[in-house]
């Protein structure tokens, strides 16, 4: 009967082995790759990653780490681009050819191309005496001792160290153009990422036409109809010129009831909170996270950089727009 959970560990094994070899005998010609398309992507060309069947979809992967990373990229099948898609690829553009035995008919066929246009070649291949890596301006090495197919014939432990130096590679890269988290974002705006460093609070808040404002003569029994209406959670009390005087909050209504004090005749603006806290629309809606934490409350009035009110913004609008 066989071990499955063994088969699984050895195959593992084998594929650490892989990543092992080639973090050890990692040479100039990645350092060199790395500068290379540096050059060529500060000077508006792009990357563009060809390569058939597994070496092919490592090479989408590879292309799109590289372009969420802050390095324009894209993927090209070598059979479409010997239909046309080569049309794709500008003599400011710089290729990279993945394929381990180094002797894929596809990628072979469209090198003439790339030496007519004077495009630059990377190559990433286990073979570095192939016909590929002859031809190309840099060799990549993903030599493995054995693939983890028992056949020794599926791409396993090749395709691991193959995407693994793709992975350093767009780490090199970004690290070279000091690409940054805000960076990141700009490309992943449906990512939680990109909600956290992209949405400002004016993109989340109430604004000020149905935010809980009220005047600071009002009753306190006309401020809580008001404060049900509102469905904030709290007031905020301003004056003539629009700035806030104060907030007044559930817990602020339960320490009037405590007091036993007439709510008909006691005005907001006797038991108003004057301490209290507001964030600028402009701010990052994470701040008003962040803001809301540390002071331990579930609401905040926004204001704009005159300090005149804008609206309002609470713990479950950025709930609700992911930010949390």
């Amino acid at each position: 009967m066989i071990n499955h959970l063994q088969v699984a560990k050895d195959v593992l094994s084998q594929e650490i082995k892989a990543l092992e070899l080639g973090r050890d005998t990692l040479s100039h010609a990645f350092t060199d790759a790395v500068k290379f398309i540096s050059e060529i992507a500060s000077c508006g060309g792009r990357v563009v990653v060809l390569g058939v069947g597994k070496s092919g979809h490592i090479g989408n992967k590879i292309a799109a780490t590289l372009a969420s990373t802050g390095t324009p990229a894209f993927f090209v099948h070598p059979s479409e681009a010997g239909h046309g898609d080569l049309g794709m690829i500008t003599d400011q553009d710089i290729v990279i050819l993945i394929s381990q035995s180094g002797k894929t008919s596809e990628l072979l066929k469209i090198i003439p191309y790339f030496k007519r246009h004077g495009i630059s070649m990377i190559s990433m291949t286990g073979s570095s005496d192939s016909a590929l890596a002859k031809y190309s301006d840099i060799v990549i090495s993903t030599k493995v001792l054995q693939e983890a197919c028992p056949l020794g014939l599926a791409p396993t432990a090749s395709t691991t160290l193959t995407l693994a130096l793709g992975d350093a590679l767009a780490v090199c890269l970004l690290k070279a153009k000091d690409f940054r988290e805000e960076d990141f974002a700009i490309t992943h705006p449906h990512g939680s990422l990109g909600r956290r460093l992209l949405l400002a609070t004016r993109d989340v808040m109430t604004e000020s036409n149905n935010a809980p404002l009220i005047e600071p003569n009002r009753s306190v029994r006309n401020a809580l109809i008001d404060m049900s209406k509102g469905g904030m959670g709290f007031l905020i009390i301003v004056d003539a010129r629009k700035k806030v005087m104060g907030v007044f909050t559930d817990g602020d209504l339960r320490r009037c009831l405590d007091q036993d004090l007439d709510i008909k005749a006691t005005v907001i603006s006797d038991v108003m909170n004057k301490e209290f806290v507001v964030i600028k629309e402009s701010q990052l809606a994470v701040e008003a996270v962040d803001l809301m934490e540390r002071n331990k409350i579930s609401a905040l009035p926004v204001v704009n950089d005159l300090n005149v009110i804008t609206g309002a913004i609470n713990m479950r609008q950025l709930l609700q727009a992911g930010v949390v």
